[in-house]
């Protein structure tokens, strides 16, 4: 994809094709990280836990076809789902777009490299246990990634795009 093609400064998330909104996921893994919410401060904490189907090393799905069969509360990421996901990384090309804001100089779509979120250290690559290996996620919680204020109350902390 050519810089030149700057279609998500074009289009609204919802008037993306598939391969334009599979493009603009950074690869990161964030998103895959398993999440604590602690209701009496209101924040979510992110964990060096993932989804047991991400790859630590590429950060992305070892089965990606099949992701919501495997694990059945990984939640595909919409234009309509994406509004309402508070917890999604204030680094995701979905939540940043879905706010008016523009991509990062790292993500891929403006750098021209794949391997540039890895570089600038947003990803999760090889900072992570899979979740099954680990049975309390309050033991795992980050500080690399801030933690999130929530405004409304959500269940559901896993996604996925």
């Amino acid at each position: 994809m050519s810089v030149a093609n700057t279609f998500w400064e074009k289009k609204a998330l919802k008037d993306m094709n598939k391969e334009e909104w599979e493009l603009l996921c950074d690869g990161c893994g964030r998103c895959c990280l398993n999440k604590v919410e602690y209701t009496d401060t209101k924040e979510i904490y992110y964990t060096n836990v993932a989804c047991k189907l991400l790859d630590p090393k590429s950060c992305r799905c070892s089965n990606y076809p099949e992701r919501k069969r495997i694990v059945p509360d990984c939640i595909q990421l919409s234009a309509n789902v994406v509004k309402s996901m508070t917890y999604l990384p204030d680094t995701c090309a979905y939540r940043l777009l879905s706010e008016g804001k523009k991509l990062q100089d790292w993500h891929p779509l403006i750098s021209g490299n794949k391997s540039s979120v890895h570089d600038a250290g947003i990803s999760v690559t090889n900072k992570t246990i899979s979740e099954e290996y680990v049975s309390n996620l309050d033991e795992h919680t980050i500080r690399w990634i801030k933690p999130i204020k929530l405004k409304n109350k959500k269940k559901s902390l896993r996604s996925s795009k």
